[in-house]
């Protein structure tokens, strides 16, 4: 992989660890610990949260696509980028439509049970982690 690919992409990869470290593992548990945030208030905030997460996660996913296309990239680098972007789509498509559907719920004053949806993105973001840390470290190997 050529140096400017491979720099322009590892930085990407760790920005884009960083958002999904202090959004999704810090901000979003301990926004609901708060003085005076109630679950409603909570869930607003959360969705503007991700939403905005999300918007900017796909721009760099859209960087690191194009810096590691461009950059003959070696195996692992290519598989671990796809597979990144593949977690980001499938949170952003399937995941996140039925949390909002349910947040919907919520906001409206229904008392909804817990959601699975929510374990489903927790998850996907915990094996997105990993693969950005892999994919970033086997970009600067590259």
């Amino acid at each position: 992989m050529n140096a400017t690919s491979a720099a322009v992409a590892a930085a990407a990869v760790f920005v884009w660890l960083g958002m999904v470290l202090a959004i999704s593992f810090l901000e979003a548990p301990l926004k609901f610990r708060a003085p005076g945030v109630s679950v409603r208030l909570g869930l607003g905030i959360g969705r503007l949260v991700f939403r905005a997460l999300n918007r900017a996660e796909a721009v760099l996913a859209v960087v690191v696509v194009v810096a590691v296309a461009a950059g003959g990239p070696p195996m692992a680098v290519l598989v671990l980028t796809v597979f990144a972007v593949a977690l980001l789509a499938v949170q952003i498509a399937a995941v996140r439509p039925v949390l909002n559907r349910r947040s919907d719920r919520v906001l409206a004053g229904e008392d909804v049970p817990r959601s699975r949806a929510h374990l489903a993105y927790v998850a996907c973001e915990s094996v997105k982690l990993v693969t950005l840390v892999a994919l970033g470290t086997a970009t600067l190997a590259a």
